[in-house]
């Protein structure tokens, strides 16, 4: 889904232009997948009713500490088309009964499977997670469609997914230990936004609606 290069966060957010990495990584058969495991019971589920709320509060809970800001300038009808798609799907992990870490995935009209979003929780970094968390991602990212894109969805050809010197700086690595390679690799520069600034945007004014009655 193409993203608006320049966005504006809100009054007092300072926007700083400066030179960014991204790299596209790739996997091109379920057998390059090298699954990670870990002695802490973590539940992957997927999110089976669409909510902008939820999905706006997870890219929040994880994108603010990784500088996600792609998503600033997304009025509230263009979450609800997001969430609503056929084509994407949200899995929610939890740990103890609390969110630890979601990932989104988005099936391809060509058969691949793009790893939209993917993170942690701060709480739950440095515990051996995001390897498990992305082996649990790139399982359910090789069944495709077929898990969440009705009757005619087939398995993925190929998962691929897109990360860069903005996101958590193990990132890359454990991607890349997960099993994916390197497909392409290109720097530019960036307008990006102050992440603490994310102005989310709600479809009606509150104060104007009696609670209850939505």
């Amino acid at each position: 889904m193409n993203q608006p290069e320049h966005v504006d966060p809100g009054p007092g957010a300072k926007i700083v232009r400066q030179d960014v990495t991204t790299w596209t990584l790739r996997m091109s058969s379920p057998e390059q997948l090298r699954p990670a495991r870990s002695q802490t019971e973590m539940r992957v589920e997927r999110s089976q009713v669409p909510s902008v709320d939820l999905s706006r509060a997870l890219y929040a809970a994880v994108g603010s500490h990784v500088c996600w800001t792609d998503r600033f300038s997304w009025s509230h009808e263009t979450w609800r088309a997001w969430v609503h798609r056929p084509s994407v799907a949200t899995w929610i992990a939890t740990v103890q009964g609390t969110v630890a870490g979601f990932f989104e995935l988005e099936a391809q009209p060509d058969g691949g499977v793009e790893v939209v979003l993917f993170g942690l929780l701060p709480q739950f970094y440095g515990r051996g997670l995001g390897g498990v968390l992305l082996t649990a991602c790139v399982e359910r990212a090789w069944r495709g469609g077929v898990e969440w894109g009705g009757p005619e969805a087939l398995p993925a050809r190929y998962v691929y997914l897109r990360t860069s010197t903005l996101d958590h700086r193990h990132a890359v690595r454990n991607y890349l230990a997960r099993g994916f390679e390197t497909a392409e690799a290109r720097t530019d520069a960036k307008p990006i936004p102050d992440p603490r600034m994310a102005p989310w945007p709600l479809a009606r004014d509150p104060r104007q609606v009696p609670v209850g009655d939505h």
